[in-house]
């Protein structure tokens, strides 16, 4: 639902973790947030979401009054967890308003 999002506390950096029934196959994650600065994205295989690593880190633009839209190509990555970590941001509060992973 376009109308409903997760906010942040108003502290950094703070983290989002989405979890798959199992381990998948994924190569493009795009992510539609508000006043997100800088944005890190982490993967685990594990069964628990433990043992992340890196998959990608980038500072957004600055969109007034607009949602950011990013895609991140991950060409063949496998998950069980994504974690999404917002390093920074534009203000104090931020929004994530959708994530959506392609794969298989």
């Amino acid at each position: 639902n376009s109308k409903t999002f997760w906010t942040t506390t108003g502290m950094f950096p703070q983290e989002l973790i989405i979890g798959f029934p199992k381990c998948v196959k994924i190569s493009k994650v795009a992510i539609q947030c508000y006043l997100v600065r800088t944005l890190r994205i982490e993967r685990s295989t594990s069964k628990d979401p433990v043992g992340f690593e890196q998959c990608v880190e980038k500072d957004l633009q600055h969109t007034e009054g607009q949602l950011q839209m990013e895609e991140f190509p991950l060409p063949e990555l496998q998950a069980t967890y994504l974690r999404f970590i917002i390093k920074s941001a534009f203000d104090h509060f931020v929004s994530v308003h959708r994530v959506m992973a392609e794969g298989t």
